[in-house]
């Protein structure tokens, strides 16, 4: 997909990326951890989806900063509406991915950039103000941004069986009961299994310090910039029956192609949601 863009813009792209996650850092920071700080919540099901003025304020900074910079581009983010494009080219966005995590003092929580050119992403970016982590990926490059300014490479490791793997996913409740149950069979063949860092689960795998990441009812925000990330540095992002996975839905991230094939023969076999 990236090379559907020409060598000459790609550049300015990642620039913009980076001043994207820039101006969100600039709203969240100042509320995260605020005793001031209040959430509402989306959800009239009954359950909960907070929302925190520092989403709302993080995602029209980068919504103004991209109708002044890229007003030919679309936005489709979490908070707002999307505004189409004319360039062929969207930016998908997530002002803080892990809101539950924000608003409990936790710093797992991330702004997701990424950009997509009709296919997917073809760039991506984690970040992590408050610990100072940035991570990139896109147009052949996978790299981590550390709190003292340095860049090293990002790569994901080898993990041939599902018994040697650490698997991460966000909550214990997976999705639906037949989705959850599919979750279970793979944590119970993997050496380990662990909870709760939202989109920094990601970052993890592509730091190679975890194998897989699987996950049920996301939306394209949640997943684009991290399956970018991801794919930069060696591994690779579906859903569950090895298909697209930039739309959302069910994930699943592997650092080895062999791991991944692994779960999917256990994830694969679950029903849709329609089904269950």
């Amino acid at each position: 997909m990236s090379g559907d863009i020409p060598e000459s813009a790609r550049g300015a792209l990642i620039a913009a990326a980076h001043r994207l996650a820039d101006a969100a850092a600039v709203h969240t920071l100042p509320h995260f951890r605020s005793a001031a700080l209040a959430s509402d919540n989306k959800d009239n099901q009954g359950g909960f989806d907070p929302v925190t003025l520092a989403d709302r304020e993080a995602e029209a900074a980068i919504r103004a900063l991209l109708e002044a910079e890229r007003p030919e581009d679309g936005i489709y983010g979490e908070e707002e509406d999307p505004v189409p494009g004319s360039s062929g080219l969207t930016w998908v966005i997530d002002p803080i991915d892990g809101t539950r995590a924000f608003i409990s003092g936790l710093p797992t929580w991330g702004t997701l950039i990424a950009l997509d050119a009709g296919e997917g992403p073809v760039l991506g970016l984690i970040d992590q103000p408050y610990i100072g982590e940035r991570f990139f990926g896109g147009f052949g490059t996978a790299e981590m941004t550390g709190p003292d300014g340095a860049r090293r490479p990002l790569r994901t490791r080898a993990c041939g069986a599902l018994a040697e793997a650490t698997l991460y996913t966000t909550y214990p409740e997976v999705g639906s009961p037949a989705e959850c149950a599919g979750f279970e069979a793979v944590a119970r063949r993997v050496n380990l299994t662990r909870y709760g860092v939202d989109c920094y689960a990601y970052a993890l795998l592509a730091m190679g310090h975890v194998d897989l990441v699987i996950e049920a009812g996301l939306q394209p925000y949640d997943i684009q910039g991290p399956m970018a990330v991801i794919a930069a540095a060696g591994g690779v992002v579906t859903d569950w029956q090895g298909g697209p996975a930039h739309m959302g839905g069910r994930i699943v991230a592997a650092g080895d192609r062999r791991v991944h094939a692994a779960a999917l023969e256990i994830l694969g076999a679950v029903p849709q949601a329609s089904d269950d």
